[in-house]
Parts: structure tokens; C-alpha cells; sequence
């Protein structure tokens, strides 16, 4: 394949350019989003402690470790 050279002054305008057509968030959704990722992190958190103690017992009373 060969190789494709660019004009890297080219380049910076056009990605210039591609950048001022970028939808920045509002405070308001970013602040939104960040508690929904935070919210769902800390419910993810809690599953899996649920989960990993709930196998562990499991595995206790199955095998008989730990009574």
C-alpha cells in the first residue's frame, strides 16, 4: 500500500475545521451524565459484592470450608 503524505498545515485547518462542528454537552447534561455514571458504578458495586458473597457461600456449603 503506499503512503499517502498530506500538507500538515492542511491537516491542522481541517481539523480545525472538523472541530468547530463538534456539539459540546451543557454544564447541566455533563453534571447529569456524571451522576448517572456514578449512580450506576455504585449500583454495579453492590451487585457484584451480592453476587460474590452469595457464590462464596455456595462454595462454603458445598464444600464445607470455613464452618
Amino acid at each position: 500500500m503506499a503512503a499517502v503524505w498530506t500538507n500538515p498545515l492542511k491537516f491542522l485547518r481541517d481539523v480545525r475545521t472538523e472541530a468547530t462542528k463538534v456539539t459540546w454537552p451543557s454544564r447541566k447534561e455533563t453534571l447529569i451524565t456524571t451522576g448517572l455514571v456514578f449512580a450506576l458504578s455504585a449500583l454495579a458495586a453492590v451487585f457484584f459484592f451480592v453476587a460474590d458473597q452469595v457464590v462464596g457461600l455456595a462454595i462454603r456449603l458445598i464444600f464445607g470450608f470455613g464452618f
